[in-house]
This record gives structure tokens, sequence and C-alpha cells, in this order.
């Protein structure tokens, strides 16, 4: 098969217009009008609105492209296009040769007949997504979320780009992937799939190919010659590039030793290079080269003692899911790319995640994503994309989403990172109670679309990976979907419902896919979308960046619970991270002490598709807030944690009937790695000076994958606003971590001034206190430096150096919790 890429020479016009712009393919209408000069940039203070009208209009794309001698050769030849973000007319020499009505499938259109000599003139006019949806809703209105545009559900889409809580309406057009012209003669590769089969220190790999003909038709092809001239043959390379294998018998090629894929923090991620070539009369056709990982990964779901469990199980291995959820990157979708995918989940990495969940209300991941997991250990829970919405079942429906389904499980099931298969996001908790739907049968169309249809393209296109019809979900059925006791929850009583922080303590979920909580972006990220006349939250411009109604109140009546009110637009950035950083930690750090009852927590979210106010640990410019900082420590393998008991976990009104304050540590040892630790617990209770008061030593064998308890202490001594407590946990004599805790409100605690200092030396900075400080934050000029450690503790006279792993250490600033009160 040969491919000749259609990526020169694109020219783009407003439909009705003379005026034609330079663009990119990939590339998208708002991409190629801002390079060009003829809109602001959409992200810009209230620009959006300007965009959005503009999108009101369709646009066409054309290029001018000659035919290489291999294609022209061609038994047949494909006009082929990896994504059209869609309802799009293709025009190839003036003919009309099919359209593209969904952004998640590949398209094909057979082609040879309509190529000419010279130049072929290739047209592709984009209907508006935006009046189409207006009409589509005029005539059926069926219904989803209000965050995003009246209609959205009845186009193929990513819903995301009509606006959600957190993403700006930017419904864009486009060539979004790649385009290009496919020539075969005789048959060319359909898809491969591979199915493993492990025994003790062995694999078996099982290879499934099926060639499509030149006339059309499928077909299976076997793996040695035989009389139809059409077979293949495979070779299995090693995570060193060794061939292991050169041999197909019997449909299977056999391992022995084979090195285990992992995800992160359990072992290495060793990726084998599998390729199999399809052959006839001597010559090869095709080549589908792919890297694998061998490993087994499921979902165990077994009935115990707190209802029925639901966990990831690699290599027999159940581990606790530690991560968050990915949404689109950009909604400008060609700034995505293969280098900004790859940091991104290299940061998550670093922060010690080993899961992502793609969420489904975007789009389904490049390859460079899935090929990023591979390579980082990152498991990934794919939803289908369908979100807060309903749809009709409509035949026509059904067939282009099932094509959307084929295409991509075909592409990517093969990839060691893919952990199951997610129906949609939520849809099951708010069909079960009515919202959304307007008739009877958009409930039952619900359970055929994600309880009959997908699984039967499951069953046949990738049936050893593990479904789950929904998210959150307890199995289906509309039976209780969101049943803290089993299958997977999301819990928003935490910042929807204004519940404190503690509330987390009183839930013990099987695994918390979705839970989260606001914060600002950092000051330099505000700065790009506003003037300084906006740098108020309340702004106009700061409420247009802000997409969850009223949230930036919420943000503020948290903020009056725990700190004194922030003087500055500066000071409130900073307050509402931590405030993020503590409500996440609060329930993580419970539920891994429940590590066995609840084995997951992936936080919404991991980041941003524009500079907004939202639930992000990385901001749209990559900058790292103090959520990404504490989640890199709360998601260490080895964790030290603390139940305590104080102001937080009992009545913090100050007008409350007078009432003896317990105060008590109690304190738990997480091990979420297969090795067993020796380590050591220390604690103290210190005043504000520094005086110990209080202190405890103890010796733990902490075994693998495990959470174990010490005894409470109750400590009525400690003084509320002046004594704190430090704790730490060392191995080998070597620190893993240190933390401290307080035991009322910050904003009633008596912080001295600590008079931060901090010296560079080349890519280390020291930083010293002289008094108990919280939350210390460093920042470079720019803000987007990344260190080894930030937003933690120092006590009177301690130091610390941490490493930088990105940016310039220019224009340093730091300050404390102090700096606020």
């Amino acid at each position: 098969m040969i491919k000749q890429i259609i990526c020169d020479n694109w020219k783009m016009h407003l439909s009705g217009s003379d005026k034609f712009y330079d663009a990119r393919v990939p590339g998208t209408v708002c991409s190629d009008l801002l390079a060009a000069g003829a809109i602001e940039d959409p992200y810009y203070r209230d620009n959006e609105t300007k965009t959005l009208k503009l999108l009101y209009n369709d646009f066409e794309y054309r290029t001018v492209f000659q035919v290489s001698d291999e294609i022209r050769k061609s038994e047949k030849v494909l006009l082929h296009f990896d994504g059209l973000d869609t309802i799009a007319d293709i025009y190839l020499n003036n003919v009309f040769v099919g359209n593209a009505y969904n952004m998640h499938r590949e398209w094909e259109f057979s082609v040879k007949e309509i190529l000419q000599a010279g130049d072929n003139d290739l047209r592709i006019f984009f209907h508006s997504p935006v009046k189409y949806i207006e009409e589509e809703y005029r005539i059926n209105p069926i219904e989803g979320t209000s965050d995003a545009m009246r209609g959205f559900p009845s186009i193929r889409k990513a819903h995301c780009m009509f606006g959600w809580d957190w993403g700006i309406r930017l419904p864009d057009s486009g060539i979004w992937r790649d385009a290009y012209l496919v020539g075969y003669s005789a048959a060319r590769i359909d898809n491969v799939y591979i199915t493993q089969k492990h025994g003790k220190n062995e694999v078996d790999l099982g290879i499934q190919v099926e060639a499509e003909l030149s006339s059309g038709e499928k077909s299976t092809v076997a793996p040695e010659e035989n009389d139809s001239g059409l077979w293949f043959q495979t070779t299995l390379r090693d995570p060193d590039g060794k061939v292991v294998a050169d041999k197909v018998k019997d449909g299977r090629i056999h391992v022995d030793a084979p090195r285990l894929w992992w995800p992160n923090g359990y072992g290495e991620q060793a990726l084998y290079t599998i390729k199999v070539e399809l052959i006839r009369q001597g010559v090869v056709l095709d080549v589908w080269e792919k890297r694998i990982g061998l490993r087994t990964l499921k979902v165990s779901i077994e009935k115990d003692e707190f209802g029925t469990s639901f966990a990831h199980q690699v290599n027999g291995i159940k581990f606790f899911a530690m991560g968050a959820d990915y949404i689109p990157e950009d909604a400008l979708l060609s700034r995505i790319s293969r280098e900004r995918t790859y940091h991104l989940l290299m940061q998550a990495k670093q922060a010690n995640f080993n899961c992502i969940r793609v969420w489904g209300g975007g789009h389904y991941p490049d390859d460079s994503f899935w090929d990023a997991c591979d390579e980082l250990g990152l498991v990934v829970w794919q939803d289908f994309m369908f979100a807060c919405a309903v749809y009709d079942l409509t035949d026509e429906f059904e067939d282009n989403i099932v094509h959307e389904f084929i295409d991509n499980v075909k592409r990517i099931r093969h990839h060691a990172s893919l952990g199951l298969w997610g129906g949609n996001n939520e849809m099951e908790q708010f069909v079960a109670d009515g919202v959304w739907v307007t008739k009877p049968k958009q409930k039952s169309d619900y359970v055929k679309m994600y309880e009959y249809i997908i699984p039967k393209v499951l069953k046949k296109y990738d049936p050893n990976t593990f479904y789950w019809p929904a998210s959150p979900s307890s199995g289906g059925a509309f039976d209780n979907p969101n049943d803290e006791s089993r299958g997977d929850t999301h819990y928003w009583e935490v910042w929807h419902a204004n519940k404190p922080f503690t509330e987390y303590r009183h839930h013990f979920f099987r695994y918390l896919s979705e839970f989260g909580f606001q914060s600002f972006p950092l000051e330099k990220t505000c700065e790009s979308f506003t003037l300084p006349k906006d740098r108020n939250i309340f702004s106009y411009v700061m409420e247009k960046h802000q997409r969850n109604q009223a949230a930036n109140g919420k943000i503020i009546g948290y903020m009056e619970q725990m700190y004194l009110y922030p003087e500055n637009f500066q000071k409130i950035v900073y307050a509402s991270q931590l405030l993020q950083a503590q409500a996440i930690r609060y329930g993580v750090e419970h539920l891994r002490r429940n590590r066995g009852r609840c084995m997951g927590t992936v936080i919404w979210q991991l980041n941003d598709c524009w500079p907004v106010a939202s639930w992000s640990s990385i901001d749209y410019y990559g900058r790292w807030k103090a959520l990404h900082y504490h989640a890199k420590r709360f998601f260490a393998p080895l964790l030290l944690s603390c139940e305590e008991e104080g102001i937080l976990t009992q009545d913090s009104n100050p007008n409350a009937q007078p009432y003896d304050v317990k105060k008590s540590v109690r304190f738990n040892v997480c091990n979420e790695s297969l090795n067993k630790h020796k380590v050591t617990v220390r604690w103290q209770l210190k005043n504000v000076k520094g005086d110990v008061k209080a202190q405890f030593e103890k010796e733990l064998d902490i075994s693998p994958l495990s959470a174990v308890w010490m005894d409470r202490v109750e400590l009525p001594e400690a003084e509320l606003g002046t004594d704190y407590v430090v704790y730490e946990l060392t191995e080998n004599q070597k620190r893993i971590s240190k933390e401290t805790l307080i035991f009322c409100e910050p904003k009633n605690f008596q912080f001295q001034d600590p008079k931060l200092q901090l010296h560079v030396d080349g890519n280390k900075i020291t930083i010293q206190s002289s008094a108990y400080a919280r939350d210390i934050e460093i920042l470079n000029e720019n803000e987007d430096m990344v260190l080894e450690d930030n937003y933690f503790d120092l006590e009177p006279g301690e130091e610390k150096t941490v490493r930088i792993i990105e940016g310039i250490p220019k224009g340093l600033k730091i300050r404390s919790v102090y700096d606020i009160l």
C-alpha cells in the first residue's frame, strides 16, 4: 500500500468571499484565520463572542496536487481523511465524491476514475456546525447540559466545542487530521488484532489479520502461503530490538521469558515491536507495524464485605488507580502536537500518576497520546464520546456511531495502556432520573446504545478489553449508578454542594473516577487574557473565563472558611490554589488509607483547553498549580498521612455553643509498590516557636500493596492557635516525606513572619525559614518553573533544597500562608 500525503498548498476562505487565506493541514478554520491576522485571539478577554459569530458562516478549503506514479499505477485509489470536522462536502476535480458528518471517524472515497494527469483540484466545503445544531434543535429538540449550546447532541463533534463548565464556545471546523491518497493493488491490511495468553514465564500471541481486497471485499488472511496466494508473515522484536520470534504457528507466536509491561510505579514499560507483512506471490503488499506490551489488564469485580469491588488488575496484581481526567488539550486543535501531549503526560508521571481517564465529551486522542501512555505507564480509561446528553437512535445515527466505534477500536486496541472502554460520561445516572429526557424512547435508546450496540461492536473487534457502560455506573440497567458500594462513583458534594473538605471522610467509594475543586490559574496565565482593569475575580472578563455558574463566589465562600480575605488579586489566586490542593488532598489521603475497600482516585481534572478558572492541576500554559505539587506527594508510592481531629472535623462556627475540641492524630502508611518496606514514622507536637511538647517514633514493616493504621493518639494538651504537629517518614535513615498539620483553620493560627530567604546554586534552590511556614510557594518571573517540590512547609530554623526540573530561576518570588493572613 502506498500513501501520498496531501498537506501542501491549501487555501481557505469564508463562503461567499473572494479573499483566500493560507491554510495549514492538519488545521482548523480559527487557527488559519488567527495566523492570517483575520481574527483576534479568541482566548483574549471576551473575543470568544466575536469568534463565535464568525462561525455561523460556511468555509471552504482548496488545494491543487499531482498524483505520484506509484499511486497512479495502483488498482485501487482512495482519498482518505483521518479526520474532518465536520459536516463537510468533498469535491475532486469538480466531482462530488461524498460527505463527512462525524469528526470522530475516518473517511475514504474511491477516486481512481476521477483523478487526472497533471493538476487535481480538491475542495472541501464545511457547513457551519453552529447553524446546523440550531436548525436540528428547532426540528427535534434533543437535550443535554445547559453549559453547552442547545442542539449539540445532534452532531458527532466534540461536545465541549460548544462550551462546557470549563470550556470556551468555539465550535471550530477543518481538516483536523491527516489527508492523503491511498493506493494499493490486490489487497491491503484492513486490521490486525493481537491477543495474549499468558502462562508461567511465557506468552502466546494470537495474530488475526484481515485484508481488504481491491474489489472492496474483506478477507481473513492465513499465516502461511495458500492457494489464494495471499498470506502474512510476522516478526516480533523485544524492547532492545532483538528478533525473538518470526514464525507464526497455528496463528500464534510463542514468547519465552517475556518482559512484562507494568503501569508507572510497579515495573518497567517494556514495549515489543510487532511487524505484520501482507504478501502475495512473494511481493509485500502492505505492512502493519506497532508497539505492544505483554501484559494482562482487566478490571476485578468481586463481591466482598463492603459490596462489590472495582479495581484495575495488571499481570494478576490489583493496583490502586491514581490519576486524573483528561480533556482536549486545546480548543484550537491544530495547537495540539506530539511534543505537547508527551510533555503533559510526562508531567502526570512526574506527579506519580498511574492512570488517565479520557473524558467522553471531547474526542478520541491521537496516536501520539497512546504512544506516550504506553511509554510512561499510564493506564487509560477511554470513554466513548458521549457526555451529559441524550440521543435519538435512528438507523442513520446508529450506522454513523457504529462506524465511529469500529474506526477507533481498531486504531487503539493494540496499545498496552488501554485499560478499559467506558460507554459515556454521567448519562446513566441522569437518564435514570429523567434529566434531559423528553420522550420515553430516549431512555430505551440509551440502553440499546450502551448495553447492546457498543458491547456488540467490542465483542467482535476487541473482546479482551473490559467494558463499563457509563461513568459513574454500578454495571448498567439504571441500577443505582452512583452507588458508593460498587462500581465507580462521581462525588461532587465537596464543591457543588458546598460541603466541607472533611466530608470525604464520611464516604468509602470503591473507585472515585471524578471529584474536584476549582482554583484560578497562575497570575501570569490570568494576565494572558486580561487587562490590568480586569484583574478582579468578579469582573466581566474574569467571569467570562469562569464557566461554572457562580463558582468565583463559591471559591470565596470556601476561602472565608480557611483564610482572612486576601486584599489583592495576586493573593486570591494563591489562596484559591491552596484551597484546591487541600480539598483534593483530604479526599485522596482518606481513600488511600482505606486501600482494598477503595481502589481508585481519579481527579477532575488534569488540564485545560484554554486559559480559564477550573478544576485542573496544570493550567492551559502548562503551569503547575499547587494541586499538582500536592498530588506528587499524596500519590507517592510510600505515603504517610494523618487522620486528625480538630476544629475542621467538629464545628468551625465561631459562634457555636462552646465545646471541648477533640485533638488527636492517627497515622497511616500506604505502600503502593510491589516491594516490602521497613520504615520509621516520627511525629512531634510543637508550639509556634518550635519547642517540642510531645513526640513519638515507631518502626513498621509495610507489606506490598497495603495500608497500615497506627493507633490514635489523643492530644488534649495541644493549643489550637499555636501548636502544630510535624510528621515524617524515613527508610534507611533517608527521609521519604515530611508534612505538618494544625488543629484549627489557618486564619486562626498565630503564624509568625518566617522571613523566608532563598539562594540559587545552579539548578538548585535553597529556602530558609525563621518561623513555622506553611505552603511555601516559589515562582520565577514567568511562573513557568517546575520544581522538585513546591507548596511545602518549613519549621523554625529549617532549610530545604529543591531541584529545578524546568525553567529559569529569574526574578524569583517566595511567599507562604503568612502573607495572606
